[in-house]
């Protein structure tokens, strides 16, 4: 019964891990020739999503400021505002924002990290620091 299950019918796809299926979202819209609306997203992704799963993810993503919206007739058309780097960072700051202790967080955090993003952090922050002054 390869490729069934027990009703006979074909197997569910497997499922996708928290935030994989928002970064396939946001690496078709950045594709895009410009906005699209859901339906061109949803074929982008081979179309086994429904239409509502993907207006779904689309409606998330826009709340965390990741894609932004405009109206075209009943719908919308999207467009990204971020890239994957910039979703991770937004869903980084929600965690931190959750946080009652910032300071200790923002500790641990940064006493976690491997040598080599440490110095990588230091260099960005230096780099903020010299763009703000200027």
């Amino acid at each position: 019964m390869t490729g069934q299950n027990r009703g006979g019918g074909p197997r569910p796809s497997r499922r996708r891990g928290q935030g994989e299926l928002e970064g396939q979202v946001l690496a078709a819209l950045r594709e895009a020739p410009g906005p699209v609306n859901t339906a061109w997203v949803q074929e982008r992704l081979g179309g086994d999503l429904a239409y509502t799963t993907v207006i779904t993810i689309l409606t998330r993503l826009h709340v965390k400021g990741a894609v932004s919206r405009e109206r075209a007739g009943r719908s919308f058309a999207w467009t990204p505002t971020a890239d994957e780097a910039g979703l991770a960072a937004l869903r980084m700051r929600k965690v931190l924002d959750a946080e009652t202790n910032r300071e200790a967080v923002l500790a641990s955090f940064v006493t976690a990290l491997p040598p080599g993003d440490e110095q990588l952090l230091r260099d960005l922050l230096a780099q903020a620091a010299e763009e703000g002054e200027g």
